[in-house]
């Protein structure tokens, strides 16, 4: 008999495929709301499991602290603030229509007051590019694709930090075992030709070959789901 692939094995759940979520420290969202203006102090720059950018632990004014993303060039001791009233400068966090055309933001909120969605990676920028007559803001994403915000949806000025960790290779599999580790991801993975035929429905044969079409239809059995799913074409272009 043979097991599961992994698709399906991931569909049933378990510990391999979950994310160790009670390892992370917070989910860095914007405090406050978008009337009030919220202040604080950076007492720390730590390491979240959750991702690869530092984060900064924050005092506010009323003596709670939160964690909150870093922009490079951010330290200890400096200040912060959210709201209306903060200054445009690196690591102030302001509704779009307040932030000038041209400035790098990141954190940003994908509906006013849900605490930053969007660029959220080590590194990545997105820049202001314009501002509609109905108040919407264009942002200019990592992408390169130009998307419209509400201007009353709240972005932290500057760049995250932690930039160029991808161009650091890992050397050695321990490295990047703990990093596959801290996230909801298999690992190693097996191709399916270096499986049995058993296991796998490209397994098996005298070579490594699929054996049968890539292309699978959207309603095919779990069992047989894999390669090229429901894919619009085929063929060289």
């Amino acid at each position: 008999m043979g097991k599961r692939i992994i698709s399906q094995n991931r569909g049933r759940g378990g510990p391999v495929y979950r994310a160790p979520s009670h390892k992370y420290k917070a989910s860095l969202k914007h405090p406050g709301n978008i009337s009030t203006t919220v202040r604080g102090e950076i007492i720390d720059i730590e390491h979240d499991p959750a991702r690869h950018a530092p984060i900064a632990k924050v005092v506010l004014a009323e003596g709670e602290k939160i964690f909150m993303l870093v922009t490079e060039g951010m330290g200890v001791g400096d200040n912060v603030a959210w709201g209306p009233e903060a200054e445009v400068k690196n690591g102030n966090t302001l509704k779009l229509i307040d932030i000038p055309v041209g400035a790098y933001v990141c954190n940003v909120e994908a509906r006013p007051n849900d605490g930053g969605k969007f660029i959220r990676s080590s590194g990545v920028q997105s820049q202001v590019i314009g501002k509609s007559d109905d108040g919407r803001v264009g942002i200019k994403m990592p992408s390169g694709k130009h998307k419209w915000f509400h201007g009353d949806c709240r972005a932290t000025v500057g760049i995250v930090a932690g930039g160029g960790r991808s161009e650091k290779p890992f050397v050695k599999a321990g490295k990047k075992f703990h990093k596959m580790k801290s996230q909801a991801a298999k690992w190693p993975r097996v191709k399916g030709v270096c499986m049995n035929v058993i296991d796998h429905p490209f397994g098996g044969g005298g070579h490594q070959h699929c054996g049968r079409p890539k292309t699978v239809s959207r309603g095919t059995s779990p069992g047989r789901k894999v390669g090229h799913i429901a894919a619009k074409r085929t063929g060289r272009k």
